[in-house]
């Protein structure tokens, strides 16, 4: 409607700019007319930007859908390609699904044990595979895919008979899911490959370093559900609106504040596993005199997540019983470490940036400790004495 009514004003004055003309000469008129309708014409820019400026305090009367984010975020930097944007779209869907069972689980028996273990050897719920399937089927559904890897499968899922499908995607479809039954916070963590020189992406396309992500994030499902995405220019939040079922844009350009909080998030409890500079570096945060806070909740995506928003430093160092270290390689570490440097931050092994380990294991792990360039620098000068 304000389009073509925009139109038809516009329009209207053409009509009347049109000199008006008297046995060949331009009237003495001329001239006013002209500076009349110019002054029309702006005051109806005027009126057609104050409808986009005008602020009212309860509704958001420009909002930004992950959708259109996506679309001009490739129109900015020629990167993301479109099929980037149906695959985004397709976690967007699956996580709608997966939150909505998440807020039933207990409801529908979702909690409950399946029976089985993954290939971690750890006891999937209904929920997990419930997750998993979702994630699958909404991503094979973008055509786009043909590589897809995830916790919950031990061998990488290839998708054929699909042409140009060159994106391969990791996940962990339901990450803290082993706390599900007290309400914890849990999430879906991604991470995205595109192959450019093939038809389509391969495994050799996943078994490579961090730094070829092209897009990583995770959708947390708590009081509210919030997708936090980098495409590689920067970290934008968006939170899924209740009323309309779309995500909206909440926070753009996300950074771990300059005057981080003093958090440090890490299961003390086994803190008698650890190497020793790991323990002094922990026992040196709570001995300040301004000490260091503990949260730790036991679910990376929400862990994770407050250290984007307040700082300090995230920690699951290797120990004496996982020697590897525990949190995967592909589809929680690489992800988190992509967001966090996105964010100002930094995500270190100890001996090395998470984004440059190349992984020869699907299911590989290692130690990951991110967060602030504080607290993070402070740790590795405990792992270098």
């Amino acid at each position: 409607t304000h389009t073509h009514t925009h139109t038809a004003l516009t329009n209207s004055h053409t009509r009347s700019l049109r000199p008006q003309t008297h046995s060949g000469l331009t009237s003495s008129r001329t001239s006013t007319t002209f500076v009349n309708n110019f002054a029309n014409m702006a005051a109806v820019k005027k009126i057609v930007r104050a409808v986009h400026t005008e602020t009212f305090s309860d509704h958001n009367t420009n909002p930004i859908s992950l959708a259109r984010f996506i679309m001009e975020d490739s129109a900015q930097y020629r990167k993301a390609q479109v099929s980037l944007a149906l695959i985004l779209n397709s976690i967007a869907t699956a996580s709608k699904v997966i939150g909505n069972a998440v807020q039933q689980a207990g409801v529908q028996g979702l909690h409950a044990l399946r029976g089985e273990t993954n290939v971690q050897g750890e006891d999937q719920k209904k929920l997990d595979v419930l997750a998993n399937d979702v994630m699958i089927n909404s991503l094979i559904g973008s055509r786009k895919v043909s590589v897809l890897v995830t916790e919950e499968m031990e061998e990488a899922l290839v998708v054929e008979g699909i042409p140009h499908a060159r994106y391969a995607v990791v996940f962990d479809p339901l990450d803290g899911s082993s706390n599900i039954e007290c309400n914890v916070s849990v999430g879906t963590i991604f991470g995205i490959y595109h192959q450019t020189e093939g038809e389509q992406a391969t495994l050799d396309d996943v078994l490579v370093s961090g730094r070829n992500l092209v897009a990583a994030g995770y959708v947390l499902y708590s009081s509210s559900t919030v997708m936090v995405l980098s495409t590689g220019h920067g970290v934008h939040s968006f939170t899924q609106d209740p009323n309309t079922g779309e995500f909206v844009m909440t926070q753009e350009n996300m950074r771990i504040p300059e005057e981080p909080k003093k958090i440090v998030s890490v299961n003390t409890g086994n803190m008698h596993k650890w190497d020793e500079p790991v323990r002094e570096f922990v026992n040196w945060c709570i001995s300040q005199p301004s000490p260091y806070s503990h949260r730790y909740i036991g679910s990376m995506v929400a862990d994770v997540h407050r250290t984007l928003l307040y700082g300090g430093i995230f920690m699951y160092p290797a120990d004496s019983k996982n020697k590897q270290g525990k949190l995967r390689v592909l589809y929680e570490c690489f992800p988190m470490a992509f967001l966090i440097e996105q964010a100002g931050g930094v995500a270190t092994t100890g001996t090395g940036d998470v984004l440059d380990v190349v992984p020869t294991q699907l299911h590989e792990r290692c130690p990951i400790f991110l967060g602030c360039h504080r607290d993070v620098s402070k740790l590795l000068e405990f792992m270098q004495k």
